[in-house]
């Protein structure tokens, strides 16, 4: 039986099989609609007092009727036949329409959502009379034709939500013909409308082209009440460097102010559509979310806009798997994005099941789903077997710098504060640098030469670069990197490294702190170290001052200040290891 969509509560069963025979018209194919089907659809929409909306395909055949209007009842992008930004779905929509008034611009963004064909709407007379033979009449006042126009064809708008730092944001735009009547209508040629649209749709496409291995993001934010302003500020603006940092480009940042998160879709259904709009419009293949969400909400949020959606985690894993070098990085990562993918296995439709054959094996059998799941498990337990006797190799490596009585220090703080930057510079080491989130995954030790605290004579230590901490480092990250966090709890004193250039650089210190105080070991003592002071204020300089007054003020590019955190230190080190 053909399925009616839509609101179909307090409709008499007669009324429901009217709808259901409209799957049985047909329409010429060169032709938009014809006056008797619009006849018909009037007459039952009139007869419900319901708008109504059916889809056709390009064959002239109706594929889906619904009870509402066309925001209502669309289809979704992912249910769409053909979907893509170089041409039309190969779909139209004919609505009727209870008032006499040209389609309204919910109608319309929802024919830009789903790159319809074209959009009839037909308004309706609320009178009418069936005639002799059988068929409607009277019931349409008048029509309108609206479809899709390609950017070469229009301005540039500037909608309030779509704000960018290089400039305006191309909203969709469309055509709408003046109101018709149903003979004017009938003689309208689809097929000529269609080729001539995908063909500027075409052009624009292979002129906008870009690698397909470069992510064209849309950046959703979310700010509930427990935010302030700035604190929602700086995570979004981190989300972006994130998104950069894995190779991407940020097109565009759209956020929404909820008291709490929609269950469903994280954001309400008026920002779905927006973010959908605007990813298509923009060209977007990717929509990354500033927090980590459930598997269903992807799938709901994938279903209504169309493109591949990722939270932030995904972004941080996806970063961690490019940077990993050293095999105890990748297997970390490897574990990492395991554990993340497990329970986001789910929901693969009808592809993931397979029948079985034989005794015991008769029914719907095993899954392929359940299948994969043993197999990601075994996996798992395999690679934490891994880590562990990683995190025992390490622990060897320890003790025998224990034993022979060198002081470790490990080098820690937020993610891009300069750590590996600052290892270079104080042992002339040759790790890898840059100004991106999380470059260096592997920690790396070298000797350093301290002047002792009591004696002022040289003294050796050991100064370990760990990775690099971010707000809310994920749950995985911090199970599977636990061999490299290890270095941090085992060492006998920290340097807490501070970006001190960056905006938000009291929030990075209250996050490393928060980091370390899961640490399943007390760290030793740390000494605040701020970096990159020729980059700030005499006005920042001097509240970090104040904040902090033991701390110690450095540039590790320029080389500055490193002689006292030498001579500090040898101070810490005396400290921690007397006290051990």
């Amino acid at each position: 039986m053909e399925t009616i969509f839509g609101n179909l509560q307090g409709l008499k069963s007669s009324q429901l099989k009217q709808l259901q025979r409209l799957y049985h018209q047909r329409i010429p194919s060169d032709r938009i609609t014809t006056p008797e089907f619009a006849q018909r659809l009037a007459a039952i929409s009139t007869e419900i007092n319901q708008p109504v909306c059916t889809y056709l395909n390009r064959r002239g055949q109706v594929i889906r009727v619904g009870v509402g209007t066309p925001r209502q009842t669309q289809i979704p992008p992912l249910e769409l036949p053909r979907y893509g930004a170089e041409r039309l779905s190969g779909i139209r929509c004919i609505a009727t329409h209870l008032k006499s008034e040209p389609p309204n611009e919910a109608a319309l963004t929802s024919m830009a959502l789903q790159r319809l064909d074209a959009l009839v709407v037909i308004n309706i007379t609320g009178t009418g009379f069936q005639k002799r033979g059988g068929g409607a009449t009277g019931y349409v006042k008048e029509a309108y034709v609206a479809h899709l126009t390609s950017q070469e064809s229009r301005a540039l708008i500037t909608s309030p939500s779509l704000k960018v730092a290089n400039g305006n944001v191309p909203s969709p735009s469309w055509n709408v013909s003046p109101p018709m009547s149903l003979d004017a209508l009938a003689k309208q040629d689809l097929i000529d409308l269609v080729e001539g649209l995908e063909e500027d749709f075409r052009r624009e496409f292979v002129a906008q082209e870009v690698d397909t291995d470069h992510d064209r993001a849309v950046i959703v934010g979310v700010m509930t009440d427990d935010l302030s302003s700035q604190q929602f500020h700086d995570i979004v603006a981190e989300l972006g460097r994130l998104v950069d940092t894995a190779g991407g480009e940020v097109l565009q940042t759209l956020w929404q102010k909820r008291s709490r998160i929609h269950p469903q879709t994280v954001v309400g259904e008026g920002k779905v559509q927006e973010i959908a709009l605007t990813a298509q419009t923009l060209g977007a293949n990717l929509v990354v979310f500033d927090r980590d969400l459930s598997p269903s909400q992807v799938r709901n949020l994938e279903t209504q806009i169309g493109v591949r959606v990722v939270d932030r985690t995904e972004v941080i894993l996806d970063i961690f798997a490019q940077r990993a070098q050293s095999r105890a990085g990748k297997l970390q990562v490897e574990l990492a994005q395991l554990e993340y993918m497990l329970p986001r296995l789910s929901g693969r439709g009808q592809a993931m099941s397979r029948l079985g054959g034989g005794i015991g094996t008769r029914g719907p059998g095993e899954t392929k789903l359940e299948t994969e799941r043993r197999a990601i498990s075994r996996r798992i337990s395999r690679l934490q077997q891994e880590v562990n006797q990683l995190q025992a190799h390490r622990e060897r490596l320890r003790q025998r710098r224990q034993n022979r009585e060198i002081p470790s220090v490990a080098l820690v703080g937020y993610t891009n504060a300069g750590k590996s930057t600052l290892l270079n510079a104080l042992t002339n080491a040759e790790v890898y640098t840059a100004d991106q989130l999380f470059a260096t995954l592997d920690p790396t030790t070298r000797r350093l030469v301290v002047p002792h605290a009591a004696t002022n004579e040289p003294q050796e230590i050991l100064i370990t670069d760990t990775v690099g901490f971010i707000h809310e480092l994920p749950a995985s990250l911090m199970d599977a990197f636990r061999a490299t966090l290890e270095e941090v709890t085992e060492a006998d004193a920290l340097i807490h490294l501070v970006d001190l250039s960056h905006p938000a650089w009291l929030s990075h210190i209250r996050s490393v702190r928060e980091i370390l105080a899961q640490m399943p070991v007390t760290p030793g003592p740390a000494l605040v170290v701020f970096n990159k002071i020729d980059q700030v204020s005499s006005e920042t300089l001097a509240q970090a001052r104040e904040e902090f007054p033991l701390a110690v003020f450095i540039s590790a590019s320029k080389r500055l200040g490193l002689e006292t955190l030498r001579q500090r230190l040898g101070q810490l080190v005396q400290y921690a290891t007397s006290s051990r």
